[in-house]
């Protein structure tokens, strides 16, 4: 094992290298990444592929063989959402260190710090003649912030019926929470909630904008809808995963809304986290009505979008839509794209022993809380085609959790680079706990 100040040293840089590959979805461009990460992985020994639908859009497929045991996979994405410079204090490709030792870029957070981390990680432990009792994997694929393209893993995992890893990780974990009460937690994500978007199309009759009550204008129509909406918060409904989270925050759980609440006052992360995580969130962000200015439509639309808890069917949706919307106005309902359902792993067993293990080893006594990611990941491809045993952790000590949070598809994302260094020992240590050897 290099030493720390080594290891630090190569986990920034190929962090900042990938920073500076401009990935942006659309139109994602990630097989530049791909390629750089290739070559540094190929440097180390490591047996790698790219594997395209799309020429330029490629993903990374790295394999460390091993025995017939278990197999792991480190997963992450190489793109990044679109990113405003006018809105950033530095530019978000240029991967800037201030003097505090801020790492400034878009993908800082989400995800080319854990993606830099796990290929570090890979890296070396091929230098140093790892052979696990199973393969190590590091699937680093495109087209995970959009996925419209059918590019990245869910293709990925089709067309390479090979890679079928029985544990991964992957993002969504790792921020610590220190909790109102005094105790310290730090998150793992077992799960994610699906997503199926609704859109909903207020009907009306169109007439002339200059006499407003001719016609009925569905602009306003929509507006009430919009009202009854509001911001698309659930009404809370139980799920084993949610329960399992309340239940370590608050023990009690009988009354599921006076849970949430209590919940949610011990860290400012969680006032967000689980209101929204409890049931189906339909927050609108897409409206579409008239394409003149002097047309009064018959027609005018939002759409909203909804994520779903694991086990929740298009059926559930539109029974709670059409509740939140009531009657007295009419409207059509859509589906501008279909269902993909949530997913969750058991929340115990030998990856979180093997989290816990490493937590312990840091003399970093914090609890792990097992919770729900409100948004989408990978791993759900990962669950459906393999049965994989999917969580999403990399290790956050420098970097508190609301930077975390402010930082995912937001201005001025960024992150510790000492959380470089400890996501590259966490999964180096993840991995041979894990493997083993031979």
């Amino acid at each position: 094992m290099p030493d720390d100040q080594a290891l630090h040293d190569e986990v920034v840089a190929l962090t900042r290298d990938l920073i500076r590959l401009d990935t942006t979805n659309l139109p994602g461009n990630e097989t530049v990444a791909a390629e750089h990460l290739k070559d540094y992985l190929e440097g180390a020994g490591v047996e790698c592929a790219l594997v395209a639908r799309d020429p330029g859009r490629a993903n990374l497929v790295a394999r460390l063989p091993g025995g017939d045991g278990p197999s792991v996979a480190f997963v992450g994405h190489t793109d990044v959402v679109p990113a405003d410079v006018r809105d950033w204090t530095h530019p978000p490709f240029e991967a800037v260190v201030d003097d505090a030792g801020w790492l400034y870029g878009r993908g800082a957070v989400d995800m080319k710090n854990e993606v830099a981390a796990r290929a570090v990680a890979m890296a070396t432990l091929a230098r140093e003649g790892f052979r696990g009792s199973g393969d190590l994997w590091l699937l680093a694929v495109a087209d995970e912030e959009d996925g419209t393209a059918d590019v990245g893993m869910r293709w990925l995992l089709e067309a390479r019926p090979d890679i079928r890893p029985d544990l991964s990780v992957n993002e969504g974990g790792g921020e610590r929470l220190e909790l109102a009460d005094g105790r310290s937690m730090v998150t793992v994500a077992v799960g994610e909630k699906g997503t199926l978007p609704v859109q909903v199309t207020a009907v009306g009759e169109a007439g002339h904008g200059s006499m407003p009550t001719v016609g009925q204008n569905a602009v306003p129509l929509l507006g009430e809808l919009l009202r009854r909406i509001g911001t698309g918060l659930p009404r809370p409904r139980r799920d084993p995963v949610v329960e399992a989270t309340l239940t370590a925050l608050v023990g009690d759980v009988s009354d599921l809304d006076e849970a949430v609440a209590k919940a949610a006052h011990l860290h400012p992360a969680l006032e967000h986290l689980l209101p929204a995580v409890v049931g189906t969130t339909m927050a609108p962000t897409m409206l579409d009505a008239s394409r003149k200015r002097n047309v009064m439509p018959a027609r005018a639309s939002v759409q909203l979008d909804c994520r779903i808890l694991p086990g929740t069917s298009q059926a559930d949706v539109e029974q709670e839509v059409r509740a939140r919307l009531g009657d007295g106005v009419a409207y059509e309902l859509s589906w501008p794209e279909r269902l993909v359902p949530g997913s969750a792993s058991p929340a115990e067993g030998v990856l979180m022993d093997a989290v816990t293990a490493f937590l312990r080893a840091e003399g970093d006594d914090a609890a792990v809380l097992p919770v729900l990611c409100t948004g989408f990941t990978d791993s759900v491809y990962l669950r459906a085609a393999a049965g994989t045993l999917a969580y999403g952790f990399s290790p956050f000590l420098s970097t508190p959790a609301d930077v975390l949070e402010s930082g995912f598809h937001n201005a001025d994302e960024r992150v510790h680079v000492d959380d470089l260094l400890l996501a590259t020992r966490f999964h180096a240590d993840l991995a041979r706990r894990l493997l083993g050897a031979d």
